[in-house]
């Protein structure tokens, strides 16, 4: 039997309302899941560990959908040190993607179409769902053809689904971006800094930038003093002191503004400037 989204009519580039309020983004999630016929799950390749969803996964699993995993902003990465470094086994089939580059589109879309024929119906709904910023909206325009996502949108609510054509007969389930309810405690400054870390929270909105540039500079060891051309032995106070000379961001009185620059150091890591 076609789930409840295969009976509405397609709306290209347009909200398919769920609602006539906002609805909360776990429930959207949820909903989604439920009637979509694929799940494409959207990790950032530089931190596949920390952008995985695996309640979301179980869910999936559960209900016995398939579940493609895609590797997006593979540019960033070398793909043969994530193959070394993360366990795979679980992670089939996975796709290594780029919508900068355009790699991994073709592939994608094969595997899109491959899972499709074996569901026995006319139209084939496929679900997105990841953290925010991982790139699903660029994704999704590469595959649709078009810009037709709607980008950075504020996690945690939303007032629809969007349902786009990729194929005959198959459609894209845009839905926003969702941190696990159990990272939701904002008062836990790590949680915090793993949102700046990973992009789910964006550079400009980070609490403690600080924070998230000593995670930064423990995990990835010396990655950030290569980029800026400073030794500070590892240590992010050192780092964000030189560097806010180099860059002037200074408060009243001369001393340097270190949370201006941990700022700058997120935004370059964000946006992918900074290679691992």
């Amino acid at each position: 039997m076609k789930s409840s989204f295969g009976k509405a009519k397609p709306m290209r580039g347009k909200s398919m309302h769920t609602s006539q309020h906002r609805i909360h983004v776990a429930e959207i999630i949820d909903l989604v899941i439920k009637n979509a016929d694929i799940i494409l799950e959207i990790l950032d390749s530089r931190f596949v560990e920390k952008t995985r969803n695996q309640k979301i996964e179980e869910k999936v699993k559960k209900l016995g959908k398939p579940l493609v995993y895609v590797f997006n902003k593979a540019d960033l990465v070398n793909p043969r040190e994530i193959e070394k470094n993360v366990e795979l086994s679980g992670m089939r089939p996975m796709v290594f993607f780029s919508a900068t580059q355009r790699h991994g589109q073709r592939v994608l879309m094969d595997l899109i179409k491959k899972e499709a024929k074996k569901i026995d119906s006319e139209k084939v709904d496929v679900g997105i769902i990841g953290y925010p910023n991982t790139g699903k909206s660029s994704l999704i325009n590469l595959l649709v053809g078009r810009n037709v996502s709607r980008t950075s949108s504020e996690a945690g609510f939303t007032r629809g689904i969007q349902k786009l054509k990729i194929s005959s007969g198959i459609y894209l389930i845009d839905t926003p971006g969702i941190i696990p309810l159990d990272e939701k405690p904002y008062s836990n400054r790590e949680l915090m800094a793993k949102h700046a870390q990973i992009g789910a929270i964006t550079w400009d909105r980070a609490r403690d930038p600080q924070l998230a540039v000593h995670r930064i500079m423990a995990e990835y060891p010396g990655i950030l003093e290569k980029h800026y051309g400073i030794e500070a032995s590892g240590d992010s106070e050192i780092l964000l002191e030189e560097l806010g000379k180099k860059l002037r961001f200074l408060k009243k009185h001369g001393e340097i503004d270190d949370m201006r620059t941990a700022k700058q150091v997120l935004k370059d890591w964000q946006q992918g400037k900074i290679r691992q």
